[in-house]
């Protein structure tokens, strides 16, 4: 009975072992942008609705989805005092397109909050 219960409890601990191995990557881990081969398509024109207060117009963009790029209409989000909205964007680096969501940047420098290291300098703006 004894080496039974050792046997199960080795056999345990490898099996939580090898888990662990092969856990998959959690939001947490998520990478900052997408990368891709493929540049995009030209934005798109579209009409853009009248202004609404207290909402920033957030312009149309292409996502990387199924593995193409799809056109997401533009639409109102809502404001955040103190922020400027930086809308989403594609850049080439070393022949791939990297995109970036759009994201709200408390001091205005072009650099998100998260990646800044003085994200409310008082001397910018």
């Amino acid at each position: 009975m004894k080496k039974l219960a050792i046997t199960l409890s080795v056999a345990a601990a490898s099996l939580l072992s090898v888990g662990g191995a092969l856990m998959v990557p959690t939001a947490a881990q998520a990478q900052r942008g997408v990368f891709v081969e493929v540049p995009p398509p030209p934005p798109r024109h579209e009409r853009i609705p009248p202004p609404r207060r207290g909402y920033v117009w957030a312009p149309g963009h292409y996502e990387w989805r199924g593995g193409r790029h799809v056109w997401i209409r533009g639409m109102y989000v809502r404001a955040r005092p103190g922020y400027a909205y930086r809308p989403p964007e594609w850049r080439e680096r070393d022949g791939r397109w990297e995109y970036r969501r759009g994201e709200w940047d408390r001091d205005r420098d072009g650099v998100p909050n998260r990646y800044d290291r003085r994200p409310n300098n008082p001397n910018r703006y």
